[in-house]
């Protein structure tokens, strides 16, 4: 892993030739967001499959990819590949309270990806491709760290996810947003679902967070029995979000 006094120095100018609206969803990407939405920010390895996993949530607004927790200010893709950046592939997710719970994102984004993998996820390795969930605020920071422990403990092996808030989100080119659902993409995921379910909230709510209360899930298990992530859990499947209750 790159330090910070070796990364490379940046650019004041933020990335340009952005879409303003979703590509699927038709929201705008960047803001901005009306109440109630909140905001999210996850990494499970390459970007592309991440993101159309979490655009296809009920309750979702708008997803966009790009690259967090590093040091240089306004990377390139290239400038992240070359793990001069400390920069890993993310994806931000925005979406309303009210209709998905940040408890259904985290167990998307334990479920979706293998997070003991270090530094790769799949034949993907480097820096970039390293498991992360970077929390906006102390409430989603206090539920991330205690389902982090609650998917290690059901693994039984370590997890190396960052686990890490205030970290600052550079949004990616455009041609990577919503990439799987464009014209001619390439159907590739390196994501590597364990199987593995995370446990009920009500086995490691934090302190203070009622398993009942307005923090609850809002997807059910049928939900996860039917949609939950498997294999190449985001190529082969339509692009539309999964309308649910069906």
């Amino acid at each position: 892993m790159v330090s910070k006094e070796g990364a490379l120095k940046g650019r004041a100018a933020v990335m340009s030739g952005i879409a303003e609206l979703h590509y699927v969803l038709k929201n705008k990407m960047m803001g901005p967001h009306p109440e109630p939405l909140q905001v999210a920010v996850f990494a499970t390895g390459c970007f592309w499959g991440t993101e159309k996993g979490f655009w296809r949530l009920p309750g979702v607004h708008t997803t966009a990819t790009g690259y967090c927790n590093g040091y240089t200010p306004n990377p390139t893709y290239d400038e992240v590949c070359s793990g001069q950046t400390g920069h890993t592939e993310a994806v931000r997710v925005v979406y309303d309270p009210e209709a998905v719970s940040y408890v259904d994102l985290l167990r998307l984004f334990w479920q979706q990806h293998d997070p003991t993998q270090g530094m790769g996820q799949g034949n993907d390795r480097g820096s970039q491709y390293r498991s992360g969930v970077y929390p906006t605020t102390a409430e989603q920071m206090a539920l991330a760290e205690a389902s982090k422990a609650a998917y290690e403990a059901k693994l039984g092996r370590p997890i190396t996810s960052d686990v890490a808030e205030g970290v600052h989100f550079f949004f990616a080119e455009d041609y990577h947003q919503q990439y799987l659902a464009k014209p001619g993409a390439r159907p590739y995921c390196s994501a590597q679902p364990t199987g593995v379910q995370l446990p009920p909230l009500s086995e490691w709510a934090p302190p203070g967070v009622d398993p009942e209360g307005p923090l609850k899930p809002k997807l059910s298990e049928e939900f996860w029995r039917e949609h939950g992530p498997t294999p190449t859990c985001t190529i082969g499947v339509p692009n539309d979000p999964i309308q649910w209750p069906q």
